[in-house]
């Protein structure tokens, strides 16, 4: 049993990582190349490695616990190493269980404690800039606080 399999299972007994994250993690502890390649196929096939499950469990967290939006749940799974095919699909199986917009209005609502309106154009423009960092599109965003708006 190489050393690098070793280590890599130890990672993954951690905590859930990707194939990229594994690869990485295993060239920052030195390990050669050819080990590096020989313990992620192993690993692979005994699917202690699995991209797509990861890329599910990412998305998982980020909508349930944090309450994120599409565009940023995709960032955080591609910064996982993980293909931008993968990502969509985790994201569309985890999307198809949540309302988008309903997660839009409660990240407003915490945002703005509660059901009141928004003050002034500043404060429009901070929750706008707030909102879209957190992954929801610009134009569900713009009319989620529109409404929101004293008129």
């Amino acid at each position: 049993m190489s050393r690098a399999y070793v280590d890599g299972l130890r990672m993954l007994a951690r905590r859930e990582l990707s194939e990229a994250q594994v690869r990485q993690r295993l060239a920052r502890k030195e390990h050669p190349d050819d080990e590096i390649e020989a313990a992620v196929a192993r690993l692979r096939a005994e699917r202690a490695i699995d991209d797509e499950r990861v890329a599910e469990a990412i998305a998982h967290t980020e909508v349930s616990i944090r309450r994120r939006g599409r565009l940023r749940v995709r960032r955080q799974i591609e910064q996982a190493g993980i293909t931008p095919a993968i990502a969509r699909r985790a994201i569309d199986a985890v999307y198809s269980e949540v309302d988008g917009d309903a997660l839009l209005q409660a990240c407003l609502a915490r945002r703005l404690r509660g059901e009141r309106a928004i003050a002034g154009q500043a404060e429009f423009q901070r929750l706008y800039r707030y909102l879209t960092t957190q992954g929801f599109e610009p134009d569900l965003v713009l009319k989620a606080l529109k409404a929101r708006s004293v008129k």
